[in-house]
């Protein structure tokens, strides 16, 4: 059972990530508004498979047949899309050149993921901002948000949160309570310590 449920939470990871890409490509593209301008939702089901093979490729470093075969399609698709250039890509969706060889959803879709990537490690910088001013400021309940939460993807739900900011109390009143009373999703770490300052305030 622990193995399976093991497998089950690989697979959700993968799932959340492939959409937090698919979803990156579209912003990347302009916005769903962009494409319907210019009749392209077309590209839609082909960056949603461009988003997962990036994500099985990176996040659960699988070959390119087993990617072929868990999304039933084939292997030389899989291998246009992680050998796409994304920046070709960038720079012919920008207006820059006639459009290449390169396969266009790939292309963003790895362009997505490294975005992705990309604020991801920025974002365990800004937590290490954060966590040093909360220490100087003597908040104490900060500091062990900050410090549970490093590495966490945002947006985050409260299962999530609760998952990491379990057993801790804040001016006598559990954490874990605190986060059933806030509204989800989280965008971020900042806006997290907002608000559940907002709730102990409220006490």
């Amino acid at each position: 059972m622990e193995v399976i449920s093991r497998a089950v939470g690989r697979e959700k990871k993968i799932d959340t990530i492939a959409e937090r890409i698919f979803h990156e490509s579209i912003r990347i593209l302009g916005g769903l508004k962009k494409l319907v301008e210019y009749r392209n939702l077309t590209w839609l089901p082909s960056l949603a498979e461009a988003a997962y093979v990036v994500a099985l490729k990176n996040e659960a470093i699988k070959t390119n047949r087993e990617i072929a075969e868990f999304l039933g399609i084939t292997e030389q698709t899989v291998k246009n899309i992680l050998s796409a250039d994304e920046d070709r890509v960038k720079e012919y969706i920008s207006g820059g050149i006639e459009r290449p060889k390169e396969h266009i959803a790939g292309g963003i879709a790895k362009l997505a993921y490294r975005a992705i990537k990309e604020s991801r490690d920025n974002m365990e910088e800004r937590l290490e901002i954060m966590e040093e001013s909360a220490k100087s400021l003597g908040v104490e309940w900060a500091v062990y948000v900050l410090t549970k939460i490093k590495g966490l993807d945002f947006p985050a739900n409260r299962d999530e949160l609760k998952e990491r900011l379990s057993d801790y109390v804040v001016m006598g009143k559990k954490l874990e309570d605190i986060l059933d009373e806030i509204e989800y999703p989280v965008r971020n770490p900042a806006e997290l310590l907002h608000k559940i300052r907002k709730k102990l305030k409220t006490q």
